[in-house]
């Protein structure tokens, strides 16, 4: 029996469908681990070797790779309620009422979504703390530590533009509290340093271009859609792949 299913496996090995899809041998050896890292489209960005004292797990619990998992998280549940939310002040409201208690899963995506978004925001504050009281921002690494500044600067503004999608009272003051902030911004703002100087008015300002308009309003819940489903992941996803490029080039800091 053992040899009929050895002779088996080698006929499976030797096929020209199995050459095809995988290129090289089990990864039992130093050359197959090497060769499996480079040829992976996903485990490329990933080193080949790792310090075994590097994947202990202590007490930072490896709060990167939990933030990672939170972003994968929070893209499938997107997705998914992308397939019963559309982006009109008539129908947003009762979109996300549907989702909560007409559409099956449709309230445990919600909570999976809108939780794993505020553990995203946690983890990433956290991980960035571990590494500045490490003084893992200085060299080599202060190239990835710039990278890591402008991933958390996107995961607010993730944060900050799905919270107007429910299009309710909570939403609608948060998202005009936040752009009056903007309008205050030096030489950019209206209402800012140096803002009327530089030639800014209230219908041409950043608060005029992130709302769409001078109030929060079917403009602003169409761009902040946009932004929250397709502009700043896709921003996200490359300075992430950056970020593991460069922790590939560069190494673990320290244990996860």
């Amino acid at each position: 029996m053992a040899d009929w299913m050895e002779n088996l496996k080698n006929k499976i090995v030797e096929t020209q469908v199995w050459k095809s899809i995988f290129r090289h041998g089990y990864p039992d050896t130093d050359t197959n681990r090497a060769l499996v890292m480079f040829s992976n489209v996903l485990l490329h960005l990933h080193p080949v070797k790792v310090r075994k004292s590097a994947l202990r797990i202590r007490y930072t619990w490896c709060l990167g790779g939990l933030t990672f998992f939170m972003f994968i998280l929070l893209t499938i549940t997107g997705v998914f309620l992308m397939f019963y939310y559309v982006p009109d002040t008539r129908s947003a409201y009762q979109n996300i009422k549907d989702l909560q208690y007409a559409i099956y899963f449709g309230n445990l995506m919600r909570d999976l979504h809108r939780w794993g978004a505020h553990a995203m925001v946690f983890l990433v504050w956290l991980h960035m703390t571990r590494v500045f009281l490490t003084s893992s921002y200085k060299p080599p690494r202060e190239f990835n530590w710039v990278v890591g500044v402008l991933l958390l600067v996107l995961t607010l503004l993730l944060s900050w533009t799905g919270y107007l999608l429910p299009w309710d009272q909570l939403a609608l003051w948060a998202v005009t509290v936040g752009s009056k902030m903007a309008e205050a911004s030096p030489l950019i703002g209206y209402s800012g340093p140096f803002g009327r100087e530089m030639g800014m008015r209230v219908d041409n300002d950043i608060r005029f271009m992130l709302l769409g308009g001078t109030v929060v309003g079917q403009s602003t819940l169409l761009r902040f859609y946009v932004l929250h489903c397709v502009g700043l992941p896709l921003l996200a996803t490359v300075f992430l792949a950056v970020h593991f490029w460069r922790i590939r080039k560069d190494g673990f800091s320290g244990p996860l």
